[in-house]
């Protein structure tokens, strides 16, 4: 095996959902982790939205991040299943603002466990509170949403998709979980200062679009 071999490291791709409740900020989210910016207008999601982002993880390990937003009014459509099946990480996203919103993950996770029974394998799923940037008016405690991760055995994750606080290292850290690498101290300082990444968005109505995207088009990402 020649050296230029030896140091080149096969892309690993992973398929994260980003569920809950509209006006939560999943949009706002996936578009500060793919796009490194943030929309000041509300937009609502209808259907599905679709971000890819590739990141590097210890070992010279190259990850594309295929983020796939839902839309909060599906929780009863036909599609949601399919939107979830396949998934290595589910991300339920709450507003720390807004009670209701936490309560109703439930219902979420609950779909998340209907579909995850017919997989091989168990997708990691992760607790999200989001807009810490208004802690100063938050209506979920801290301790509630730990008590639903240790219930329910979810990784916890704090950000606020306005300001980038601790979003990329939360698509870091959960990409990682998956993969079984261990994060240093170093390494999660390291991401705050991360260089951008490659980044692909696009957005399609789930009429029109496949459950799966094509394998042609992930592969395209440079």
């Amino acid at each position: 095996m020649s050296d230029s071999e030896e140091e080149e490291s096969p892309d690993h791709q992973l398929k994260l959902v980003v569920l809950g409740d509209g006006t939560t900020g999943k949009t706002s989210l996936a578009t500060r982790f793919a796009q490194e910016t943030f929309g000041k207008q509300y937009k609502q999601t209808i259907g599905l939205d679709f971000f890819l982002r590739r990141i590097l993880l210890p070992g010279n390990l190259n990850v594309t991040l295929q983020v796939w937003d839902v839309g909060g009014q599906t929780i009863g459509g036909k599609m949601l299943d399919k939107y979830i099946y396949g998934a290595q990480g589910i991300l339920l996203v709450y507003d720390i603002t807004n009670g209701q919103s936490f309560e109703n993950l439930e219902d979420w996770y609950n779909v998340v466990k209907k579909v995850s029974e017919e997989s091989e394998r168990q997708p990691l799923v992760a607790l999200v509170g989001n807009k810490i940037d208004l802690e100063h008016i938050r209506t979920v405690k801290a301790d509630k949403h730990q008590r639903f991760c240790q219930e329910n055995n979810l990784s916890s994750h704090f950000v606020s998709a306005k300001t980038g606080d601790s979003v990329f290292l939360c698509f870091q850290r959960i990409a990682a979980d998956i993969l079984g690498i261990k994060l240093n101290k170093a390494e999660l300082e390291q991401s705050q200062r991360v260089v951008k990444a490659d980044i692909v968005n696009y957005s399609q109505e789930p009429v029109t679009r496949t459950v799966n995207p094509p394998r042609s088009s992930m592969c395209a990402v440079q």
